[in-house]
């Protein structure tokens, strides 16, 4: 991480600079451990109030941390807080919009036409109104209400006076479930 400072009315001791660098080196762990990154540290006192901005460019949106306090390293150590609160956002947002997650695919015991199955990763759940009034129907008018496209179909059996599911199997052939 290259770090630029510049201090109006402000001097640093050696000492002192390596504090600060060691402090925007964990905030460089923090930006994936990218050591391009450069840094602007200005510094400034005024009436007794010393004000520190870091400014950093992170994913092209610049990043700025102020901080103003009685003592030099709080308001530095406030700025360079203020600016790794900024740093998660941002690298958070660019993480959710550019990498999307995968869909899981089960693999399922090998059947006997030799290759594995794929299991869905998720199930569909449908539900049937059955507080919906329908007038009472026979089997065939079943099958033929069922031939007209759906899967599946709930109805009262007129003859038996109950409800009764006729559902369409992946083979073509049909299967009653009877109440």
């Amino acid at each position: 991480m290259k770090v630029t400072y510049t201090g109006r009315q402000v001097e640093l001791a050696p000492a002192q600079l390596k504090k600060i660098e060691a402090k925007l080196a964990k905030l460089g762990k923090l930006l994936d451990g990218k050591e391009q990154q450069e840094v602007r540290v200005i510094l400034s006192v005024e009436r007794h109030l010393h004000h520190a901005e870091v400014t950093l460019n992170l994913h092209d949106h610049p990043l700025v941390g102020v901080a103003a306090s009685g003592d030099l390293f709080t308001a530095i150590h406030g700025a360079v807080e203020k600016l790794e609160k900024q740093a998660i956002k941002v690298r958070a947002k660019w993480r959710e919009t550019s990498r999307t997650p995968r869909k899981e695919v089960k693999q399922v015991e090998p059947e006997e036409t030799g290759g594995p199955v794929e299991a869905e990763a998720e199930r569909q759940i449908f539900r049937v109104n059955h507080h919906q009034r329908r007038k009472p129907m026979t089997l065939e008018e079943a099958v033929l209400e069922l031939e007209k496209g759906l899967d599946y179909l709930v109805y009262n059996d007129s003859e038996r006076g109950r409800v009764s599911v006729l559902v369409r199997r992946r083979d073509g052939n049909l299967d009653l479930v009877e109440a």
